[in-house]
């Protein structure tokens, strides 16, 4: 469908810019999960997450495996800048990137060990599309260093926020003699604890005005659509937002996500989002919200999907399918099962690490 650009706020960077997560945290840390900002990122930080392959940083593991990589090496250094290594069973230099960020792994282990685990993100975007790279009991909960660097690294959504230009894409052009807002790339480790999606839910204010709820996850649960349940989790959200948001955010239009709790009667912030089309409207479109946003006389609608066979009902679809597997990964699988592709991409990993990216010297 064509968009309409009086469906949604002005897109300015400093509009898109108030929606990432140090921005918003501080006003909200009590009512949404505990986490802790770095900032800024270590020196290379940044071309790690973008670099090709699959491995992580030197040092990041915490039982890592024997490698004798930087013997008789001369490094310049271990935080991110290009080393040149010399090979002893060969008889040419090569030039190896590698990356290791020993402060940052410290960092790193402190929260996980505060938080008996942690999930990352960066300014904006989580790696909910790199579920597939941890194989562990609790998908998304990193228990060391590299449990967190390759999540972030093999995540479509988490590298958007490494480019401005992804970021500032769709804003409307800078004024004359304005200048470009600083941007800074970000990391984010919150406290992981497992979410039952069936208990989440995306809400639209525009203009002020809580106008639309849709449920999160886009599974057919029987007990959304039981009328004192639609009814309980609306009064639920309508209070928080009023007691809680409605005040307290300074922009006029934005989306968020809340997690009620089982009794459906509170719940906390799990993020919050631009009004803008890069945001999933899910059950809505914008021009449906737009309508909603001009009758002033509407009613606040909640939706969820009635069925099973709803055509928005996605049961025995993997989340993110389209971006949730690389073709390095693909090219792993063939032919094994799923603990003998762990193992198989683990050792890929280490041998990454080992050889690197390397150009002969000429």
């Amino acid at each position: 469908m064509e968009e309409n650009s009086a469906w949604f706020p002005i897109q300015t960077r400093s509009y898109i810019l108030s929606f990432q997560f140090s921005e918003w945290y501080p006003r909200f840390a009590k009512q949404t999960i505990k986490s802790t900002i770095i900032r800024p990122v270590p020196a290379g930080f940044q071309e790690y997450l973008t670099s090709d392959g699959i491995f992580v940083p030197e040092g990041s593991e915490d039982d890592p495996p024997e490698s004798h990589l930087f013997e008789g090496s001369d490094s310049e250094s271990d935080d991110g800048r290009e080393a040149k290594i010399t090979w002893s069973d060969a008889n040419s230099d090569f030039r190896v990137k590698h990356w290791a960020f020993p402060d940052l792994d410290n960092r790193i282990r402190q929260c996980i060990d505060e938080y008996e685990g942690v999930f990352p993100k960066l300014n904006f975007s989580s790696p909910k599309d790199a579920y597939w790279v941890l194989f562990n009991a609790n998908p998304l909960r990193c228990t060391s260093p590299s449990d967190v660097y390759i999540l972030l690294k093999s995540s479509n959504f988490a590298t958007h926020d490494t480019d401005p230009t992804n970021v500032f894409s769709g804003c409307v052009n800078l004024e004359p003699g304005e200048e470009e807002p600083h941007y800074e790339l970000e990391l984010v480790l919150r406290k992981w604890y497992s979410i039952e999606r069936n208990r989440e839910v995306r809400c639209f204010v525009r203009n002020r005005r809580l106008i639309g709820i849709s449920q999160r996850d886009m599974n057919h649960y029987e007990f959304l659509t039981e009328d004192l349940t639609r009814e309980k989790i609306v009064d639920s959200v309508t209070m928080f937002w009023e007691t809680e948001i409605k005040d307290t955010w300074a922009g006029n239009d934005y989306v968020f996500d809340f997690l009620l709790t089982r009794d459906l009667t509170r719940g906390h912030i799990i993020d919050f989002n631009p009004y803008s089309s890069r945001t999933d409207s899910l059950l809505f479109s914008y021009k449906e919200l737009h309508c909603l946003a001009e009758d002033l006389e509407s009613k606040l609608e909640f939706r969820v999907i009635p069925s099973a066979d709803h055509p928005a009902a996605s049961s025995n679809i993997p989340v993110f399918q389209h971006n949730m597997v690389p073709l390095e990964a693909l090219s792993l699988s063939s032919g094994r099962t799923v603990d003998e592709f762990a193992e198989v991409l683990k050792e890929q990993i280490h041998e990454n690490m080992q050889n690197g990216t390397s150009d002969s010297d000429s």
